[in-house]
């Protein structure tokens, strides 16, 4: 039978963590966190559910201490979750499905198997679609859903770049597709969606920085077409209107215009913090 890591990254998580713990029952065969020096309770919580925990310091690039958990993990498949995320019953169900015709034996198949179809062996990683909530209710249009994210992967073939705050982890080899969603909470509230929103900018600024260092004014005249009126414009256009972003009301304009703005506020976050 196919075994489960389930690891996460952790900062002041005390609030979230304990749903996110519980939504894995039956489905960890261990959990490992690497915590970066919360000043809540997460690391008491995290161990009252038996996980193997790491406390270190938090980079600004979260996906550090994520990568850092992975290495860790010493089960057969690696479900990366955040603190703010739920597995959902049904999801649970389908990735022992999935995982358990992992170690399925090819040449034992019958003549009539569709081979195509059945040969989960030959699958690595599995992309999970997830439904993210905001502002009361989970967004269905603006490209929030289906947010298919690769989370689940074996041991060994997937790996982050730890490059950027919204890349994907990189599997070798094929991948598939999972059909219920993962679900996601990542704010409680709008001013929370602010702060986190304001660190987003704060890691655009300082990426800019490293990209525009050494660079010539041509190159620092594009980058600031770019990201005042170019890329906000289109996000924008695309998210709100060709993703439909309008059907999801109020909450989905909101999701729409702050997204687009995080490039511009980055920018001039970067001219403050460097003139």
């Amino acid at each position: 039978m196919a075994t489960v890591s389930v690891v996460l990254a952790t900062y002041n998580e005390e609030v979230n963590l304990p749903s996110c713990l519980d939504s894995v029952k039956d489905l960890a065969d261990e959990i490992i966190i690497v915590d970066g020096s919360s000043t809540d309770k997460t690391v008491e919580i995290a161990k009252k559910y038996g996980a193997k925990v790491v406390v270190t310091d938090n980079p600004p690039i979260f996906h550090i201490n994520k990568q850092k958990a992975i290495d860790m993990a010493t089960k057969d498949w690696i479900l990366q979750l955040d603190a703010d995320e739920r597995v959902t019953p049904e999801l649970k169900e389908e990735i022992k499905r999935v995982i358990a015709k992992s170690g399925w034996d090819p040449s034992t198949r019958p003549a009539k198997r569709d081979f195509a179809q059945d040969d989960s062996s030959a699958v690595n990683g599995y992309w999970i679609p997830r439904k993210n909530w905001f502002l009361g209710r989970f967004l269905t249009k603006g490209g929030q859903y289906p947010d298919y994210t690769l989370r689940l992967y074996k041991r060994g073939k997937g790996r982050l770049p730890q490059k950027d705050v919204h890349e994907q982890a990189e599997v070798s080899g094929k991948v598939g597709y999972l059909k219920h969603p993962l679900l996601h909470y990542p704010y409680r509230n709008f001013g929370m969606y602010l702060e986190k929103w304001g660190r987003y900018t704060d890691l655009i600024a300082t990426l800019l920085k490293k990209d525009l260092q050494n660079k010539g004014m041509v190159i620092k005249l594009f980058y600031m077409i770019g990201y005042v009126f170019i890329k906000p414009t289109y996000w924008f256009l695309t998210t709100y209107i060709r993703h439909k972003g309008f059907y999801d009301l109020w909450p989905g304009f909101v999701f729409s215009f702050f997204s687009s703005l995080r490039f511009p506020v980055g920018y001039f976050k970067f001219i403050i913090h460097n003139s």
